[in-house]
């Protein structure tokens, strides 16, 4: 193919003499790499300008020129809004190329030449279409093997289109069985495909080439665990980047190929989620999950004693405080009595009092006919859940009843413990839902926070934080989750500040409110139930750094931390009985910090007899 120049690698050196390629005049060449080259063309017959896409090694054979077309044809016949139309699947002598309009657009190349740093929103925009594209192509049994900035062509209205597909197909030796070859290789080839638009996105963030290269498929290969390199966005870029876009970016090209993006769909996900979070718009993981409830309900009920109560017509009898009991049980109707008595409260035009916590008010609100209603539309257990996910989930809800427990051992006093058990709860609710509903989405941020193989350059590695994890998978945070859905559930602005826990990485500085004491005394919950679901040998130093965190603000020491997580003693019942947690006047009180200002005006408060009302329409 003498025709056609092999040294030049940009368009402003292929201008001299005209050359031509069967009935195209070579104008412009536009991208070269390994695999494949991409020219900008005239096609005489027609009387326009296309762009060629075509292998840069030509087939060696007859019969590997024909699978070649048969390959390129079968992607071409796909049709998706994301993926660039291919005009005509020819060859010229032995060289095979792809033909499309260059009326499509401009490549990302050339975007990124002349507008060196887009807003990470406009390149989260450009390669999500992308992703889109690819993701439809690889679920039809196709891959790119050869994706590069100029894969991508943008319009003027932001219409991003891929093109390429099937170009850069391996080439085998002319004895090999090309059909059998190419099923083993589709499934790496896509792999490598969604590593590439990471690395896009790690272009397009950080303003400059990734490892200073230019060929996409010579990163990857240079990229751990082939290679040496450490492929992370840098902290100093053109635009100041969100922490869920860096987590995202850094996944999509982790050193560990177990913690990566596996397809171009999950990436994608990812992506979009971040986007709507980003600019609010209607979609994204918030707006699924509620789209989730609204079908298929929030959580399975785990427990049916309630709903046998009321079918034996004995809940009349029944005290109000057993009946609250029973429902604090069972996390599914907690949840579906919270929901309906605070969307009535706002229907009623008194949001403005705060959401009610105390299931016992709330069944004073809604009666007895309203509990059993609420009982009845609570799905049983384990609902959409196959087997191994429900043993996930009922593992999960233990853990999170353990830290309601432990909150309500630590609760100030004369603080309602059903209250403190709620909020825990409710500080829960999006690990819940999404261990519910999209039970792979929690698998996912489980493994990506499990620390990955030790290598010698790295041999101590550290895995993902929860958020970060969520962030790479999601593109949102947990609490943003939750935070999201009882919104939804009209839960009042007080509760939604109390269901936030506090951050692992922001100091413990003040409880100035009692929406705040009680936020962060179930934070420390949380954490420490986080702390002890960790290796072995890291509980204690886990349970004695949270403590440590809380301590000065909560009034609390490593002594009541230590009473509140022993199990529950049973009564002569059998039934756990429910402990308060020490306070300054308690035995040994010297052993632990002063309590707080807050500590010490409610226990003054109670002295005093100075009424009973608590935060969020409860009681203390």
């Amino acid at each position: 193919m003498s025709d056609i120049p092999s040294a030049p690698g940009n368009a402003s050196q292929t201008s001299t003499p005209l050359r031509r390629f069967g009935r195209f005049e070579l104008r412009a060449l536009l991208n070269k790499s390994m695999r494949s080259m991409l020219w900008l063309v005239f096609d005489s017959r027609s009387n326009q300008e296309m762009m060629l896409c075509m292998p840069r090694q030509a087939p060696n054979s007859p019969a590997a020129l024909e699978h070649w077309l048969k390959m390129a044809q079968g992607g071409a016949r796909i049709q998706h809004p994301n993926l660039a139309h291919v005009v005509e699947v020819g060859q010229v002598e032995q060289w095979p190329y792809l033909a499309y309009d260059r009326a499509l657009g401009e490549t990302l190349e050339e975007r990124l030449a002349r507008q060196a740093n887009p807003l990470p929103l406009d390149l989260a925009h450009w390669l999500a279409q992308g992703l889109d594209g690819l993701a439809f192509a690889h679920e039809a049994g196709h891959a790119h093997r050869d994706l590069q900035a100029a894969s991508l062509v943008i319009d003027a209205a932001g219409h991003v289109r891929l093109l390429g597909l099937e170009v850069a197909q391996e080439v085998f030796p002319s004895t090999v069985d090309f059909n059998a070859v190419t099923r083993r290789a589709v499934r790496e080839a896509a792999e490598e495909d969604v590593v590439c638009m990471g690395l896009l996105l790690h272009r397009g963030l950080g303003g400059r080439l990734v490892l200073d290269v230019a060929d996409l498929h010579e990163v990857v290969q240079r990229m751990q665990p082939r290679g040496q390199e450490m492929v992370r966005l840098p902290f100093e870029t053109p635009h100041p980047i969100a922490a869920p876009l860096r987590a995202i970016a850094n996944r999509a090209t982790a050193a560990q190929e177990r913690q990566r993006y596996h397809s171009a769909r999950v990436f994608l996900r990812a992506l979009e989620g971040w986007r709507a979070a980003a600019t609010q718009e209607e979609g994204g993981p918030v707006a699924a999950m509620i789209d989730r409830i609204q079908r298929l309900g929030h959580l399975p009920s785990t427990s049916s004693k309630l709903l046998h109560v009321a079918q034996s017509s004995s809940m009349q009898a029944t005290h109000t405080s057993a009946v609250s009991n029973l429902i604090l049980e069972d996390m599914a109707l907690s949840l579906e009595m919270l929901r309906r008595v605070n969307n009535a409260l706002r229907m009623q035009g008194g949001a403005g009092d705060g959401a009610v916590l105390n299931m016992q008010r709330a069944i004073a609100m809604v009666g007895l006919n309203g509990v059993e209603q609420a009982a009845r539309a609570v799905k049983q257990w384990p609902g959409i859940l196959n087997e191994q996910n429900a043993a996930r989930m009922r593992s999960l809800m233990q853990r999170v009843r353990r830290a309601g427990e432990i909150a309500q051992a630590l609760r100030p006093a004369g603080y309602d413990g059903e209250v403190v058990y709620l909020i825990t709860l409710m500080q829960n609710l999006g690990r819940l839902l999404l261990q519910y509903h999209f039970p792979d989405d929690a698998q996912q941020i489980k493994q990506l926070m499990q620390p990955p193989e030790p290598t010698e350059a790295n041999p101590n590695p550290a895995g993902m934080t929860e958020e970060a994890a969520a962030y790479a998978v999601l593109g949102t945070d947990l609490e943003t989750l939750g935070a999201g859905v009882a919104r939804y559930w009209s839960l009042g602005d007080e509760l939604l500040h109390m269901i936030r826990r506090q951050s692992p990485d922001a100091p413990v500085r003040s409880a100035d409110t009692d929406a705040d004491l009680l936020r962060l005394t179930c934070s420390l919950a949380n954490e420490l139930v986080d702390a002890l679901a960790g290796p072995e040998e890291r509980r204690k130093a886990g349970v004695e750094l949270a403590t440590r965190r809380y301590a000065r603000v909560l009034g609390l020491g490593l002594r009541e931390v230590m009473l509140a997580l022993q199990p529950p003693a049973p009564n002569n019942n059998g039934e756990p009985v429910q402990r308060v947690a020490a306070t300054a006047e308690s035995p040994n009180a010297s052993d632990s910090p002063r309590p707080s200002a807050l500590r010490s005006r409610v226990a003054a408060s109670e002295l005093g007899g100075t009424g009973d009302a608590g935060p969020s329409g409860g009681n203390r």
